[in-house]
């Protein structure tokens, strides 16, 4: 090749590679654009969607707060003052970055600032509230002063004291409450009265955890309560001092207690106890034996003084107000009818509100009425999911806890699902049922949603279902708004007069087929199933499925649908402990194929009632005790069975409910008092490498509320609190 054909070889070379390169360059130049534009069309989507839920970002503050203070009882450990320091400075900080991000992005700091907000509010409250709590079991004198009246599970008569006092207990160690029931010829003492200081010889202890490991934490709830200890007496109560003035709270309880007994007068047995119940919030009249029927009908919550009987409460009055200023031209014509019933409304409702005790469910009806009667008086919807939001976010500001409580989940699920469903039939602007059958429609609809939205969260909360709750209820509800509650209004403006008899007729008519109604249907075949308990995030998954379905705008809601049938699925696959040990190990409980077996017919009855319900049995006691065979699980009751027992195996689990050291060597697992006292419940679940061990201590983790006892002894002679394999 000569010099000439080299050159021009040379540059057929350069010009084909430089081809080459412009043209790689411009495919992958035109690769990134194409990603880019599909990166940009994608983005365009989403900051539509996003910007879409402008209208209805509201809704979503309280669930914000709702996963702050969820977080916060979720924790194993008390978070210190820096933690809720940190958390208060982040949430403010994040406030102006959403001025500085995209329209679509600017709700994302916000949430996350909520959420921080109900984390330090929920720690706020806890902090607020503690008290002493009693730190032993105490026998010894009890006084107090009477603040509250009701009736324990075992049906006696139950009473709260304050301004205790405890036989050489000093001040600072006192708990602020204390819970005793009279058992025996306790009840035979003088008559309880609100307000009276009374005093007896009682047996005392501290709340107790959890009955199983991840179960109902009473500790908990008495904590908030302000209970430190509770406990019973077998002697008359004596009376201290004379029942007093005291405050304002006092009383109204002295009011309530007075209108209750002029009621039970009135209206005797179970309907004055009803009538009693849901007028001034006393349930110490009704029997167990139709408590039991109303909640296998589902008709329990008419018991409980809640949205229902507010709602319908305010709604008579407010109509009646509206209907006698309507009555006269110059009231009529001249005078804002709708705006002064909306006040009288409201002013019946804060009378009710203080009639009825006050408790956590009726302030959070009245929140929500008074919501919607101040929307009516500012011309907005008085029912509209903003009202609800704006409600919830009142009750978890003002009590963080009751998030946590069956009351406010059932309560907010029903109000939210009835508000959004009642929208959107109000938005189809369709005639579809003639006029005249609007009400019955109306009723059937609320009772069916009502229903559907509150069962998942009844059956977590007390593992029942009833079957035939939808016709128990449309059987029932609409006589509350017709008869039964106008006609508690009429003897409330009768009484003056001493014709409250002829409301309280009426009204025992009503509450006499209410309650004939939950007879019979609690008396029909399988009138209630039990389904065991869910495990720890199915009622989450199941509210936030929930809550995206009805705020969410878009089609995307229907990933709600998706996270609800997930929580159903978690649900269905939640499986119970093999073996269960109660906290004082009286009592053990061993899953067989038949069901689970207990080691006592009697005995621990509160614990083995729980066990059996979460199980998802509706088996008895004694019935459960039938199944129990000792063998590689053995409890030693009381301190003769352990003195008796000649020895176990290394294999053997052994429970005591006296101490068993001289068992600790001889290799078997024990779980005696000693032991129990730091770990609480116990749940052990058989593997291939052996028992696993889960504590209530383990669950519960060391809070406020707790108060376990510090863990003394040596590593190998006690079950370590932390989980644990045995081999």
């Amino acid at each position: 090749m000569g010099p000439g054909r080299g050159r021009i070889y040379l540059l057929l070379t350069n010009l084909t590679l430089s081809f080459v390169a412009c043209l790689s360059s411009a495919v992958n130049g035109g690769k990134r654009w194409a990603e880019g534009h599909v990166v940009m069309i994608i983005w365009g989507h989403m900051q539509a969607v996003l910007l879409r839920q402008r209208g209805g970002m509201l809704g979503w503050v309280p669930v914000c707060l709702a996963i702050g203070i969820g977080a916060y009882f979720s924790l194993k450990s008390e978070p210190g003052i820096l933690t809720f320091a940190a958390c208060v400075m982040a949430a403010i900080a994040l406030v102006p970055v959403a001025r500085f991000v995209t329209e679509a992005l600017a709700p994302f700091p916000i949430a996350i600032a909520l959420c921080l907000v109900g984390f330090t509010l929920a720690g706020l409250r806890a902090h607020s509230v503690a008290e002493p709590v009693l730190g032993w079991r105490y026998y010894g004198a009890v006084e107090g002063r009477v603040i509250a009246m009701d009736r324990s599970q075992s049906d006696a008569l139950r009473l709260t004291l304050d301004q205790v006092r405890l036989d050489r207990v000093p001040h600072v160690r006192t708990p602020e409450r204390v819970r005793i029931s009279l058992h025996g010829k306790g009840a035979a003492g003088i008559a309880p009265e609100p307000g009276l200081r009374v005093m007896t010889t009682a047996h005392l202890s501290p709340p107790s955890g959890p009955v199983e490991p991840g179960g109902f934490d009473f500790q908990r709830h008495a904590f908030f309560a302000k209970l430190g200890a509770v406990g019973y007496t077998r002697v008359p109560l004596m009376g201290a001092a004379e029942a007093r003035e005291g405050h304002a709270g006092l009383l109204v309880f002295r009011l309530r207690m007075a209108a209750s007994a002029h009621i039970q007068n009135r209206l005797p047995g179970d309907t004055g106890g009803f009538a009693a119940a849901i007028t001034t919030g006393d349930r110490s009249a009704i029997s167990q034996q139709a408590l039991d029927a109303l909640r296998a009908s589902n008709l329990a919550h008419l018991l409980a003084i809640s949205g229902l009987h507010m709602g319908l409460l305010t709604a008579v009055v407010f109509g009646a107000l509206r209907l006698i200023l309507a009555a006269h031209p110059y009231t009529s014509v001249r005078w804002p009818t709708k705006a002064i019933a909306a006040v009288g409304a409201l002013i019946a409702a804060a009378g009710y509100l203080a009639l009825s005790g006050g408790n956590v469910a009726t302030q959070r009806a009245f929140i929500m009425v008074a919501v919607a009667l101040a929307a009516l008086l500012i011309g907005r919807r008085a029912l509209s999911l903003r009202a609800v939001a704006v409600a919830a976010i009142i009750v978890l500001v003002l009590r963080p806890e009751a998030l946590m409580g069956p009351g406010f989940q059932m309560s907010f699920a029903a109000t939210t699902a009835l508000v959004a469903v009642f929208g959107w039939i109000r938005d189809m602007e369709q005639n579809l049922v003639p006029r005249w059958a609007k009400p019955f429609v109306a009723t059937f609809i609320s009772s069916a949603v009502a229903g559907i939205a509150t069962a998942p969260i009844a059956a977590a909360h007390f593992n029942a279902i009833a079957h035939y709750g939808l016709i128990a209820n449309l059987l029932s509800v609409p006589l509350m708004g017709v008869l039964v509650i106008p006609a508690a209004v009429l003897a409330l403006v009768l009484a003056p007069l001493g014709l409250d008899w002829i409301a309280l007729w009426a009204m025992g008519l009503g509450l006499d087929w209410i309650l004939g109604v939950a007879h019979f249907v609690a008396g029909l075949e399988n009138a209630r199933r039990y389904v065991p308990g869910p495990g720890p995030w199915v009622l989450p998954l199941l509210g936030l499925g929930f809550l995206t379905l009805i705020l969410w705008q878009g089609r995307l809601r229907w990933i709600g649908v998706a996270a609800m049938g997930l929580s159903m699925a978690l649900w269905q696959g939640a499986t119970r402990p093999d073996v269960l040990i109660s906290d004082t190990g009286t009592l053990v409980g061993v899953m067989t194929s038949q069901g689970r077996a207990l080691s006592k017919e009697k005995g621990a009855g509160f614990v083995a009632r729980n066990w059996l319900e979460n199980d998802g049995s509706g088996d008895t006691q004694a019935w459960a005790a039938k199944r129990w065979q000792m063998g590689e699980i053995v409890h030693l009751s009381g301190k003769r069975a352990v003195s008796k027992f000649a020895g176990c195996n290394a294999d053997q689990i052994v429970v005591a409910s006296a101490p068993a050291e001289a068992l600790r060597a001889q290799g078997c697992l024990l779980f005696d008092p000693r032991i129990l006292k730091q770990t609480g419940s116990v749940a052990l679940d058989k593997t291939p490498e052996g028992w696993r061990i889960t504590t209530a201590r383990d669950q519960a983790g060391e809070r406020l509320w707790t108060a376990w006892p510090k863990a003394t002894a040596a590593p190998d002679q006690y079950v370590r609190i932390k989980p644990t394999k045995r081999p």
